[in-house]
């Protein structure tokens, strides 16, 4: 008798072990038990800690209440500026509501991935590549309140959205890097002209300062002899200033003025036999310039030298009006007087 009251003891007790291993159950400080009793949602969400159900009739699902990150694969679209891009993000939610995300959704992590994907793809169909790759922090909140949305009824709460890389083709990555290189000379175009502007302008302001002293002019002229020969070149360029050259031309002009002066000076203070002398020039140069038709004159020959020719020859030489000797055959030619008057 009192062995089978030891007997159903042990079992009585073995059964109750068992009992409370299958209703024990422990729930982490990072998760919250749902409890569903044959088929219906318990009042109560289980907090962390020690916690019992009763074994056949309770069901227990334990909910992660941490952040979750979960990739989204990368998506093709095309932007709004017709170019082909593939973008890939990263989202970052968690559990706010465990009854709700046991009982609204099967599997909230799948649901909020392909919300999340075709969130995505409209995001990039709505914007522009320059703000794809710039303007990426309001793209992130526009794309979290997109996927939060539809995950509020889930119990899930979306942290936040990042889009993590732009991927563009080889060709749209070159007409880029062209456009920056351009970008890039652009600027360096209008840094060199506003340099070149101040350059100019204290330019101005040194050669109005050196104007009013000439010696500054040599003494900048010795510094750039210096800072050339500095260089060790075997050619030395010298600048020749303009202004030399200016004064030089001046002293030219004064010296032919100061030489005409003179020279009229002395032709008023020139001796009356002077005056003559130049006339006589001047005469002279009037018979230069007379015609030698009018100039010629025959040749006058003394008499003796006709009758010595009469006496060799046997011919007699006749003379004109005023003494010159004409030969035989000019005397021969008809006068001015007999030829006909219709000859061209």
């Amino acid at each position: 008798m009192v062995g089978e009251l030891v007997t159903a003891g042990v079992a009585l007790a073995s059964a109750g072990a068992v009992y409370l291993m299958a209703a024990a159950r422990v729930v982490k400080q990072y998760e919250r038990g749902v409890v569903l009793r044959l088929g219906r949602l318990a009042s109560e969400v289980r907090g962390p800690g020690f916690t019992m159900i009763v074994p056949g009739f309770d069901r227990m699902r334990k909910v992660n209440m941490q952040i979750v990150t979960m990739p989204v694969p990368a998506q093709e679209g095309i932007t709004r500026d017709n170019v082909t891009v593939r973008v890939d993000a990263v989202v970052y939610f968690k559990v706010v509501d465990a009854a709700d995300a046991v009982i609204e959704v099967e599997d909230y992590r799948f649901a909020v991935s392909q919300v999340a994907q075709t969130s995505l793809r409209s995001i990039i169909g709505k914007s522009d590549l320059d703000d794809l790759l710039s303007n990426r922090e309001k793209l992130n909140q526009g794309l979290a309140v997109m996927i939060d949305s539809p995950a509020l009824g889930w119990g899930v709460q979306i942290d936040r959205v990042e889009i993590k890389d732009v991927s563009l083709p080889e060709t749209m990555k070159r007409s880029m890097a062209r456009q920056a290189e351009a970008t890039r000379d652009r600027r360096a175009r209008v840094i060199n002209a506003d340099a070149e502007l101040q350059a100019s302008k204290k330019l101005a302001e040194a050669a109005q300062a050196m104007s009013g002293q000439p010696a500054a002019l040599q003494l900048r002229l010795l510094q750039t002899v210096v800072a050339v020969a500095a260089e060790k070149n075997s050619t030395l360029v010298l600048p020749f200033p303009v202004e030399l050259l200016r004064f030089l031309e001046r002293s030219g002009l004064q010296a032919q003025a100061q030489t005409a002066q003179a020279e009229a000076a002395a032709r008023t203070q020139a001796p009356a036999g002077g005056q003559e002398q130049d006339r006589a020039q001047i005469q002279d140069q009037a018979q230069e310039r007379v015609p030698v038709e009018q100039q010629w004159q025959p040749p006058v020959a003394s008499r003796e030298a006709v009758e010595a020719v009469e006496a060799v020859e046997g011919v007699e030489v006749t003379t004109s009006g005023d003494g010159g000797v004409l030969s035989p055959e000019l005397e021969k030619l008809p006068e001015a007087e007999d030829l006909p008057k219709d000859l061209p």
